[in-house]
């Protein structure tokens, strides 16, 4: 993971994605690049005629605001111990971050931002989602792996290689559903050829998939849980749940690692 980008803006949970994107940088021996995004279309009103009205006075006011964040980011990034730069961008979140990571090796921004769910299917690499509560600090002591053998699932699990090294405890869970094409001992094979050692546990299916999954991820205290994002429609996991969305919608839990 050499070059890594997280959502920088002024909220809470901001330090905590800033933080582990410096602690996975350290590991990885990475540059950080913080996006500070100012979204312009919400100061844009369509009125009764179709035209677009900007309130240019607030827009002018959020701008100058975000340019002082970001000068006062990089100014304390200054003093980090990895390379660090700033961006600047003028567009919805979605596609200020999608656009930023074209060439980015993974993206940081928070569990409980839309952002989560909607960033994997806008971009190729892998996408952490973090605690607001607390940073994820690497080396991970404890990760787990959902493994259902889907294109999604492989995608996390080649994009979370690089998360892996040096963790104590890496775990892939499969959930007994359905008969898998792939088994989870090939994502464990693909593991130890890139020098991660992990175990396979397989899970008789107990109530739905997310409750099974859920309470292993609980019982084994993992830091990470690394999934495929999305294997259904995303207008079928919105009417009907799924696996991804429950993971998201949890108040507390995990960081998830998702791509699809």
């Amino acid at each position: 993971m050499r070059s890594i980008l997280v959502l920088a803006d002024r909220s809470d949970a901001a330090r905590g994605r800033i933080d582990t994107a410096l602690s996975l940088a350290r590991m990885t021996e990475g540059h950080v690049t913080l996006l500070v995004d100012t979204p312009v279309m919400r100061f844009t009103a369509v009125d009764a005629m179709g035209g677009a009205m900007v309130a240019t006075d607030a827009l002018q006011e959020a701008v100058r605001n975000d340019d002082a964040y970001a000068q006062e980011i990089e100014a304390h990034l200054s003093r980090a111990d990895v390379p660090c730069s700033v961006m600047r961008a003028e567009a919805e979140p979605l596609d200020a971050m999608s656009q930023s990571a074209r060439l980015s090796d993974i993206a940081i921004v928070s569990r409980g931002d839309p952002l989560a769910g909607d960033l994997p299917l806008a971009m190729r690499g892998p996408v952490l989602a973090v605690s607001d509560e607390r940073e994820l600090a690497f080396p991970l002591a404890r990760a787990c792996i959902a493994w259902d053998g889907s294109a999604e699932a492989a995608a996390a699990l080649r994009g979370a290689v690089p998360l892996l090294a040096g963790c104590g405890e890496v775990t892939v869970i499969t959930v007994e559903d359905a008969p898998r094409e792939w088994p989870a001992t090939d994502a464990v094979e693909y593991l130890s050829r890139h020098g991660v050692s992990a175990e396979m546990q397989v899970l008789p299916r107990i109530g739905s998939v997310e409750e099974t999954l859920l309470r292993e991820v609980q019982m084994r205290d993992a830091q990470l849980l690394i999934m495929g994002a999305f294997g259904h429609s995303r207008v079928r996991e919105f009417l009907f749940g799924g696996v991804t969305r429950s993971m998201l919608e949890m108040k507390h839990g995990p960081a998830l690692l998702l791509a699809h």
